[in-house]
């Protein structure tokens, strides 16, 4: 990726409704270069998708759980079987295999405790768990989903003059 590949993913992480006018005319191209990039970014899998982002609370899934969970099984088959339950799951918004004291960490978004609840016991009879560890967000302080992201390459060559 190259400084204009770089504002172009900084410009679609920020509003991915913008017009191919709009993106090409911020980072100094015309619509069709630019739009060839936007497919390349796309193709490679820099762009994975553009999506609306909606507020939990106005859709009534205003309770977000941090979930730890730890296990006695680190097999490839159970992690495999635990893996399709829990993404099956629709109030898991992200799942992550960690490193450290805990085996998984989810990010649950449900209406009340009473979802929670429920969400809970059907987590814990889909297979053993070692111990299940739930954190309730009291107050969102910071969310997004941009990566922070230079506008400069970083790296070896980064620093090197050219002649």
């Amino acid at each position: 990726m190259d400084a204009i590949d770089r504002k172009i993913v900084v410009l679609l992480q920020e509003d991915a409704s913008l017009s191919l006018a709009q993106i090409a005319h911020r980072v100094g191209l015309s619509q069709s270069p630019c739009w060839k990039r936007i497919q390349r970014l796309e193709k490679t899998g820099v762009v994975l998708k553009r999506v609306a982002l909606i507020s939990p609370e106005s859709i009534g899934v205003g309770l977000t759980v941090f979930v730890s969970i730890e296990t006695g099984d680190h097999s490839s088959a159970w992690l495999a079987r635990f893996a399709q339950t829990v993404t099956a799951m629709p109030e898991v918004m992200e799942f992550h295999r960690m490193a450290g004291d805990i085996d998984y960490m989810l990010r649950v978004a449900v209406p009340d405790m009473q979802a929670y609840d429920a969400f809970y016991k059907r987590l814990i009879d889909t297979m053993p768990l070692k111990n299940v560890t739930s954190r309730f967000s009291m107050e969102r302080v910071k969310s997004t989903t941009a990566y922070p992201l230079p506008v400069e390459p970083r790296g070896p060559a980064a620093g090197k003059k050219k002649p």
